[in-house]
């Protein structure tokens, strides 16, 4: 028994339903046609293609046929946007084609971020160094006769200072902040680990519908009059010179007809235009409407007679219309190659003119030339008759002109994409077009990274193992004839040749994709809902400029961190040097336990805090993004580390060796080393804010308020401990004179001044390096 059904979404539907297909309805199961009539239905939710597809009952031939080359099937979610027909349901549920997208959302992995793998190494590494030398440190002060006891409490009060337990706090903290500072760039971050992941992103996937285009079909060009005519912004431009539709009578004209021979439907609420069809229709409703044309009166004045249909072997459609005359005007729209078969006339320079072979074949060229910029071509042409007139309306017409379509690119996106390679980022366009638009869209954007732009057809793509789309995905540019299957299988392929993906969509048919990229980016405005859902951080805006922002805070925060560690690592070593060297020479204990664990609140827990508040340096996006295998503190930072623990612990053993001098083993010296280090790991604070900019260096890194807060208050707490008795005695220091000031003073800058010149040297030698590089060719 079959089942009919009037309406999109039943309460229960079967397979060998029958779905009656009208207009403006959306797909309850995917069905078979059996029959259709002038049917189009717009696909792009599921397969990324921005025009309505026409749809027809011939059957499939061959095997794995893309799944937006099957005319005769019709699916679920997607929409009706012109004619009728009849199909009998085929799959319903989990088993239809949005089902399966469904179906992968649920299977697609989550991808740990690079950070919060690399903090656990960094920790378990702390821990097990500074155990190791903790334990050395008590060891000797026992061989040398300091106490058991006394050596235990040193030793444990060191183990808590080395290892830097406001890491978590730290990181925590920036990825916080990160949040904020992209939330007031209507960015909206739904996972923590994403903000980071950004950072290094290596390759960026960009759905082409919705995302590097608006999914909305504009007239973007018109040629009539032997003449090209741009439009943009509501405006016509023939070169630089902005025509007036109502000055340039064949203009208005082909203007016109495009609104009349048109099934759309207009209306206004609240002075505003609501255009309700195909997308193709919509478009030019909007062209006479940034005419100035009042697309209701307009066709008030000519009332429609007659509408003559396209059909599977007619390519064209003609409406007939009532004038005030008691005449009938004829407009057409259609295939420039049809619409030039039933024309014997055209307007030229405002008089009409028999058609010539050479006009055709010139007609011919511009029709090329426009569908090779990837337009849709339409030709409009018209015609006034009598009422005598007793033949085929759609003869002897006269040809106005052609009209070129597209889903326009999104304002800045060319922009965008050289944004994008200038930090290092592979862009990688993913579409359901066929290749030659996919090809002029990416060569528009200037997408490739070569000189030459590599397209993989899904066709191919579908042939290929794991391994060989795996080893090939890094070389191409653009993805065509995408189904949402594919799309994961790009994204998984691009992290299995090791890299660090981040994935743009806004249509269901990117839900997968989203949700398996280490970052999935989806629109606001105009993304569906379970892209937002499945989707890392959202644009609300749906501005994908806001994307680069995204890049640099994530680039920072990871910055940021690295300095964090690096400044506690950096302090927390010279902690274990100073004590280490101490002991081992047999000079008493420079730090009591008490101190050591002072040390660690004053200068470990503020300090680091202001340095996750680091504003992005000025070349942050001039920075290749970092491979996502390397540490957050590499090998060759270890002998960076080294070097500036060791001025630190020199600048304070120096200025214990003073102290024991002028009062030997005793309180006051122990004041002088404690008092020199705490200024010194303060003033270290200043020096990790850039690993390659000094603060004698011309270029000038922005200006950071938490962290002269956070150096000046601790000071003011150290200041405070020698100032009031209570502390003191708890900390066990005595006062200091201006002398000892003084070598406080010099044992505190010492460290910081060779720290940062050497720094400059540093980096000049890595830029006499790089010079040398590019000499060689």
């Amino acid at each position: 028994n079959l089942t009919f059904y009037h309406f999109s979404f039943p309460k229960l539907i079967f397979r060998t339903s029958l779905l009656i297909l009208k207009p403006g309805s959306y797909i309850a199961a995917d069905a078979r046609l059996i029959e259709a009539d002038n049917l189009s239905i717009d696909e792009s939710a599921l397969t990324g293609e921005s025009l309505p597809i026409s749809k027809s009952t011939t059957s499939l031939t061959g095997e794995d046929v893309p799944l937006g080359d099957r005319l005769n099937m019709i699916y679920r979610g997607t929409y009706i946007t012109g004619g009728q027909g009849l199909a009998v349901v085929v799959n319903t549920g989990q088993f239809t084609e949005m089902g399966h997208i469904q179906t992968l959302v649920g299977t697609a992995n989550v991808t740990e971020t690079p950070l919060s793998t690399q903090l656990d190494q960094v920790g378990s590494q702390l821990v097990f160094i500074s155990m190791g030398l903790c334990g050395l440190v008590f060891g000797m002060g026992v061989w040398r006769g300091y106490g058991l006891v006394q050596m235990l409490k040193s030793s444990i009060s060191l183990a808590v200072a080395a290892v830097p337990e406001g890491l978590p706090t730290i990181a925590t903290t920036t990825l916080a902040l990160g949040i904020r500072d992209m939330r007031r760039n209507q960015v909206l971050v739904r996972s923590l680990s994403a903000v980071e992941a950004l950072g290094s992103v290596q390759t960026i996937c960009l759905d082409k519908t919705g995302t590097i285009t608006e999914n909305k079909m504009s007239v973007v060009e018109i040629h009539t009059n032997s003449h090209e005519i741009k439009v943009a912004d509501g405006d016509f431009l023939a070169g630089a010179e902005n025509i007036n539709p109502y000055i340039y009578d064949q203009l208005l004209q082909l203007i016109h007809a495009s609104v009349l021979c048109n099934e759309s439907e207009v209306s206004q609420v609240d002075g505003e235009y609501v255009v309700t069809g195909s997308a193709t229709e919509n478009a030019l409703i909007y062209m006479g409407i940034a005419a100035g044309v009042d697309a209701i009166a307009l066709r008030k004045k000519y009332p429609l007679l007659q509408t003559n249909q396209r059909s599977e072997n007619r390519n064209l459609m003609s409406t007939i219309h009532a004038t005030d005359d008691g005449h009938k005007l004829v407009a057409v729209k259609g295939s420039p190659g049809e619409v030039a078969q039933i024309c014997q006339w055209w307007m030229k320079d405002g008089q009409v003119v028999p058609l010539t072979d050479e006009d055709r074949q010139m007609l011919d060229m511009e029709n090329d030339r426009m569908a090779g910029k990837a337009l849709r071509v339409l030709a409009v042409a018209y015609n006034h008759i009598d009422e005598s007139h007793n033949g085929n309306d759609e003869t002897d017409l006269i040809w106005l002109g052609l009209v070129g379509m597209a889903d326009p690119i999104r304002r800045g996106a060319k922009e965008l994409i050289a944004d994008f390679h200038h930090a290092g980022i592979d862009t990688v366009m993913i579409t359901g077009d066929q290749s030659p638009t996919a090809y002029a869209i990416a060569k528009e954007l200037e997408l490739n990274r070569n000189t030459q732009l590599e397209i993989l057809d899904s066709s191919n793509l579908n042939n290929l193992t794991p391994e060989a789309l795996t080893a090939l995905s890094d070389k191409v540019d653009v993805f065509a004839r995408i189904s949402p299957s594919n799309k994961l299988q790009i994204v998984q392929a691009l992290q299995d040749a090791g890299k660090v993906v981040a994935m743009t969509g806004d249509g269901i048919n990117d839900a997968p994709a989203l949700k398996t990229a280490q970052v999935g980016v989806a629109m606001g405005k105009g993304g569906t809902d379970v892209a937002r859902e499945v989707a890392d951080i959202v644009l609300e805006d749906d501005r994908l400029e806001t994307m680069i922002i995204a890049v640099s805070r994530g680039r920072t925060i990871y910055n940021n961190i690295r300095k964090s560690v690096h400044f506690l690592l950096a302090t927390n070593l010279s902690e274990i040097a100073i004590m280490t060297t101490a002991t081992a020479i047999g000079i008493g204990e420079p730090l009591n336990a008490i101190q050591l664990l002072w040390l660690n609140l004053v200068t470990d827990i503020f300090p680091g805090l202001s340095l996750a508040m680091e504003a992005p340096e000025p070349d942050v996006l001039s920075q290749p993004p970092r491979n996502p295998k390397e540490p957050i503190i590499k090998k060759s930072d270890f002998g960076r580390i080294t070097f500036e623990s060791a001025t630190i612990s020199t600048g304070t053993l120096a200025a214990y060796s003073y102290g024991i001098f002028k009062y030997g083993i005793s309180p006051q010296a122990s004041t002088i080393a404690f008092m020199s280090l705490t200024a010194a790991q303060l003033l270290h604070t200043i020096s990790s804010r850039s690993e390659k900019h000094s603060i004698f260096s011309q270029e000038k890194l922005p200006q950071n308020p938490y962290l002269i807060a956070a150096v000046t208050g601790s000071f003011a707490l150290q200041l405070l401990a020698v100032a009031v008795s209570p502390l003191r005695s708890l900390l066990k220091i005595t006062p200091i004179n201006l002398g000892d000031v003084a070598v406080i003073a010099g044992g505190a800058l010492l460290p910081l001044i060779v720290n940062e010149a050497t720094k400059d040297i540093q980096v000049g030698e890595i830029g006499n390096r790089g010079q040398g590089t590019g000499d060689r060719g």
